[in-house]
């Protein structure tokens, strides 16, 4: 049932490639320079890339960059975005690239749908020794007062543990971490945030969130009174109800390196 729910939530994306694209934010490049830091050389690896949100940034960083992506409205959506990446039909448990082929292989908000006991092996395969294999989540960072009122009523269908600054590192530190025998695989993980931030208004940030898997799959009734709720919520506080407004957010990064 567990698996089965997974796929449910991975799969729903697809439904909403073109919001996606244009209301989910973007990486810190310093975040993404981090992650990139020890790889042995420029060859990477956008696993799981949807849109392309993360394969601009490395694009943009100079990366020789390979995107590959299951769903097909995702990954249309990607390559109309960025046409000269080489972007292919593939999932993180059965990559089509040949061994030992990138030097790191980057996940932006995908790694914890992969399944691990068949991706580890799969991502270890295309790594070069020493390669880097690295998840990067944004996050909201609830020590701010409104940001943390909005997790309160949003729920965690719209706003999960591994979204918050509070429990993201709890949440995503073993999701590197094949099945028995392959944890050998890899090394320890390290863990680092970046600031980040994003320019939004009430109804972009209320979009944002209706492309969250969770607020994906609801029923229609329960997906309108929950985005109404968070409508309410932002109408409410100064800091959101009038204009623009940045959302205070990081980017956090789970770094391993294969062994």
């Amino acid at each position: 049932m567990e698996q089965d729910g997974r796929l449910l939530l991975s799969s729903s994306f697809g439904a909403a490639a073109a919001a996606y694209a244009e209301h989910r934010p973007d990486y810190a490049q310093a975040a993404v320079r981090w992650a990139l830091e020890p790889a042995p050389g420029p060859r990477v690896l956008d696993l799981g890339a949807g849109t392309g949100k993360l394969t601009a940034t490395l694009v943009a960083l100079g990366a020789e960059v390979i995107a590959v992506e299951p769903d097909p409205a995702m990954l249309a959506e990607l390559r109309r975005a960025l046409p000269v990446v080489r972007a292919l039909p593939g999932s993180a448990e059965a990559v089509p690239l040949q061994d030992a082929s990138v030097d790191a292989v980057l996940a932006g908000h995908a790694l914890h749908w992969f399944d691990m006991d068949v991706a580890g092996p799969e991502i270890a395969r295309v790594l070069v020794p020493g390669g880097i294999l690295a998840g990067l989540w944004n996050v909201i960072d609830n020590r701010v007062d409104w940001v943390a009122g909005l997790e309160r009523v949003s729920g965690s269908a719209a706003i999960g543990p591994r979204d918050t600054l509070s429990s993201w590192r709890a949440e995503t530190a073993g999701a590197h971490l094949p099945g028995t025998g392959l944890t050998a695989r890899f090394g320890s993980p390290e863990q680092a945030e970046f600031p980040h931030g994003q320019r939004r208004t009430a109804d972009s940030l209320v979009a944002a969130l209706a492309t969250r898997a969770g607020v994906l799959v609801m029923p229609g009734q329960e997906q309108e009174a929950t985005l109404g709720r968070i409508r309410a919520f932002l109408a409410s506080r100064p800091e959101t109800a009038r204009g623009e407004f940045t959302l205070p957010m990081l980017t956090g990064v789970l770094r391993v390196r294969r062994l």
